[in-house]
């Protein structure tokens, strides 16, 4: 297993979107297209064949001594969030395309082995996370991604037309159990468990449902130095107060793996001598019991609703997302625990806090995902980091199990 190859790419592709406080590669943005060039070079060189699908996900095929088998498939993503580290996504990414290396050095295969780079995998830009491989999965309408506009007003549509994609022909990437046999996907843990335990590999069983809404406040703007304190309805007290609910709400429900975070927001009209008229938030809950996310919803609503008429402001929720929780296939479960156990690789079973590709893969086919360890858990980070070893364990476990499957 080449492991400085591994590194010396993944090294080149954080130089792409490198501003200084980490690397920022929005979906779509020349950044995140600039990437996956490099990345579709990188696969043509290593003896693919590329193409890519109608919401722009690139797809590096291996062909198997069977053409018209289902492929055996592995993938992640390139964009990123704003200032983040440089392994999230890539390294299932380079480390897919080294495990296809070691694959071709094994002799013909049965079934064909792909590699994909799944489109907006992160949810920064829209709001609304793993377009890809959604679409793929026939899980997106073209209404619904219609609708997707970026916080600057610029909309998926125009972006795929820029691109030479027309969103009317998503369909086209839509693809079936027939078509794909199995999908395994390699990912930093992106949070502490394995770090603190000294466990090489965690093999998720479940993967968290994300439930995302925007939450517009509405007040009414004012002079802030002749307005009386007892006579304003200003939005971001009001929002303030919401933020502070939604924290206690799954601090509270934090035993049953409830997590909630407001982790954006605007101010209108923005400035320091104008009580607040209208603020926007973006809300993004999650966990691995479907009722416990729906219980945790209603009471947001609840203690939304009672401080907005308390304070005398105007509410509204969209709802943005909401997922339920994804169980990965058993047999591949067993499959990569069996290697691990094979290869005197200490593993444990456990659950994904974050959303992956491989959740929605899991509506049309047996999918898997593993997890390498990510230092003191930290990631969406430039901090974040994965040590070169652990790496390529990761690698040698996904190799063989795309191997197994393919075979």
């Amino acid at each position: 297993m080449e492991k400085n190859w591994i590194v010396d790419e993944i090294d080149k592709i954080a130089t792409i979107g490198q501003d200084g406080h980490g690397v920022t590669r929005l979906a779509f943005s020349p950044d995140d297209i600039a990437a996956r060039e490099y990345v579709v070079n990188l696969m043509r060189e290593n003896g693919l064949t590329v193409r890519i699908d109608e919401i722009g996900n690139v797809i590096g095929r291996l062909e198997g001594t069977d053409p018209q088998a289902a492929a055996v498939v592995t993938g992640s993503h390139l964009d990123t969030v704003p200032q983040a580290g440089k392994f999230d996504g890539v390294v299932g990414v380079i480390g897919g395309i080294a495990a296809l290396r070691e694959l071709q050095s094994r002799g013909p295969l049965t079934h064909p082995v792909e590699i994909i780079v799944f489109a907006g995998e992160e949810s920064s830009r829209f709001g609304v996370a793993t377009i890809g491989s959604r679409v793929m999965a026939g899980l997106n309408n073209i209404h619904s991604l219609r609708k997707l506009k970026d916080q600057n007003g610029i909309s998926l549509s125009q972006l795929l037309n820029d691109q030479g994609f027309d969103i009317n022909n998503i369909s086209k990437a839509v693809r079936s159990n027939s078509d794909i046999k199995a999908f395994i996907e390699l990912h930093i843990e992106q949070g502490a468990v394995l770090d603190q335990d000294s466990n090489k590999i965690g093999v998720v069983e479940a993967v968290a449902a994300p439930a995302r809404c925007k939450i517009i406040v509405e007040g009414t703007a004012a002079h802030s130095g002749t307005t009386p304190m007892d006579d304003r309805q200003d939005a971001l007290v009001s929002a303030a107060m919401i933020i502070v609910a939604i924290n206690e709400i799954a601090l509270e429900r934090s035993a049953r793996g409830i997590v909630g975070t407001v982790g954006a927001m605007k101010v209108h009209p923005g400035a320091i001598n104008v009580v607040p008229g209208l603020v926007e938030m973006w809300v993004d809950i999650r966990g691995v019991d479907h009722q416990s996310i729906v219980e945790c919803l209603q009471e947001i609503k609840d203690a939304v609703s009672e401080i907005t008429e308390r304070q005398n402001t105007a509410v509204s929720i969209e709802m943005l997302s909401s997922e339920r929780p994804v169980s990965m296939d058993r047999d591949i479960i067993k499959l990569v625990s069996d290697i691990c156990r094979e290869k005197g690789i200490r593993y444990r079973r456990m659950n994904s806090g974050a959303g992956h590709d491989a959740m929605n893969i899991a509506k049309i086919t047996k999918a898997g995902l593993i997890f390498i360890p990510c230092k003191n858990g930290i990631s969406h980070n430039p901090d974040e980091f994965a040590s070169a070893e652990d790496i390529q364990i990761g690698v040698e476990v996904l190799v063989e199990t795309l191997y197994q499957l393919a075979k």
